[in-house]
């Protein structure tokens, strides 16, 4: 919620329910941002659900639309696709056409990716992960592969990227950086794209606009379903980034703060 507006601000009055991207700050009752980085909410979208929405999303949609250029009919292989940003990312690949792979550890985990939407799962740490990503892509491998895990899933899914192919690093959490052969790029004619979402409101601010205008819109037709697996209130804020840090969480943690 709006709670002031400084001087030259246009676009937005107090009173107006909004989500917004904090650079720093956001574990608090409130925070002063730059209009830039606010969005107005639809109708119907509790809070819950916007506290978790704009980095996830925008991170999935900005990257796969407009980074990795996904086109329909092109096969998505989602890396740590029960977590926080994976699960955005089968949904928004699903929203773009894509035919959507998705990796995760265990069957609970693989359950909830075909609820976003998945049309195929696959549990990374099987021994047969090479193959049977190229068995579901008819022998060719992924077109595109997001891939917010590194380490060895990074290693895994290079051998199974199709000729041609897109690799988008969203992050590492493994805590791997992974080293590529540069020799298998050539090879495989693939393109490793490094990705950090939030500079492109410096670099891009246009295109992010655009961005999340498509998510709002697919928002509001209730066409997302965004999965917010725990709560916590705000003083327990590190019990929540420890149920985090031990994988103990699917989609999004929340923190909620009174009223």
């Amino acid at each position: 919620m709006v709670d002031a507006v400084g001087p030259g601000v246009a676009d937005f009055k107090g009173g107006e329910r909004v989500m917004a991207v904090a650079d720093w700050g956001g574990f608090a009752q409130a925070v002063v941002v730059p209009q830039g980085q606010v969005f107005r909410l639809p109708d119907g979208v509790d809070d819950v659900v916007a506290a978790g929405f704009p980095v996830a999303y925008g991170t999935s949609h900005f990257g796969l639309r407009f980074k990795a250029a996904l086109k329909p009919g092109e096969s998505l292989l989602v890396l740590g696709a029960a977590g926080g940003v994976g699960l955005t990312a089968v949904e928004t690949g699903k929203l773009l056409g894509a035919r959507v792979i998705a990796a995760a550890t265990g069957e609970a985990k693989m359950a909830i990716a075909r609820e976003a939407g998945a049309d195929e799962t696959v549990d990374a740490r099987a021994p047969d992960f090479r193959d049977t990503i190229k068995a579901l892509t008819g022998g060719r491998g992924a077109d595109v592969v997001y891939d917010p895990v590194g380490g060895q899933a990074f290693e895994q899914a290079l051998r199974c990227t199709a000729l041609g192919g897109r690799i988008l690093i969203v992050g590492f959490a493994s805590g791997e950086v992974p080293q590529i052969p540069a020799n298998l790029l050539l090879v495989k004619n693939i393109s490793v794209i490094g990705y950090y979402w939030g500079a492109h409101r410096t670099l891009a601010p246009e295109a992010l606009a655009a961005s999340f205008g498509e998510l709002l819109g697919w928002l509001a037709q209730g066409q997302l379903r965004p999965h917010v697996s725990k709560t916590f209130p705000l003083a327990e804020g590190v019990a929540a980034l420890k149920d985090l840090r031990a994988r103990k969480t699917t989609g999004k943690v929340v923190l909620t703060v009174a009223e």
